[in-house]
């Protein structure tokens, strides 16, 4: 498994976004959580058991997807894959 913690500034809370990643994520091998931070960006931590569907998945969100125009930066980082993750969840 593999795991990235990935953080997105722009206009990126209040236009669905983490839904959107939400509805993205089913058409991949991904398991995760996605957030808001009091910032005003998004936090996602994404995993998956493939290096390259993990990729995919996030290239789907920062280049391919309608979401891709509200992200101006994206930070991303290699994380420990965390413990009791299943699924994908939005995450208060």
């Amino acid at each position: 498994m593999t795991a990235r913690l990935v953080r997105y500034e722009g206009r990126v809370q209040g236009v669905g976004f983490r839904y959107a990643v939400k509805n993205l994520v089913r058409g991949f091998e991904v398991t995760g959580t996605v957030r808001n931070l009091p910032d005003g960006r998004v936090e996602l931590i994404a995993a998956s058991a493939d290096a390259g569907e993990l990729d995919a998945f996030l290239e789907e969100i920062a280049v391919n997807s309608p979401l891709a125009h509200h992200i101006k930066k994206v930070q991303s980082e290699p994380v420990p894959v965390p413990a009791g993750l299943r699924g994908f969840e939005i995450v208060a």
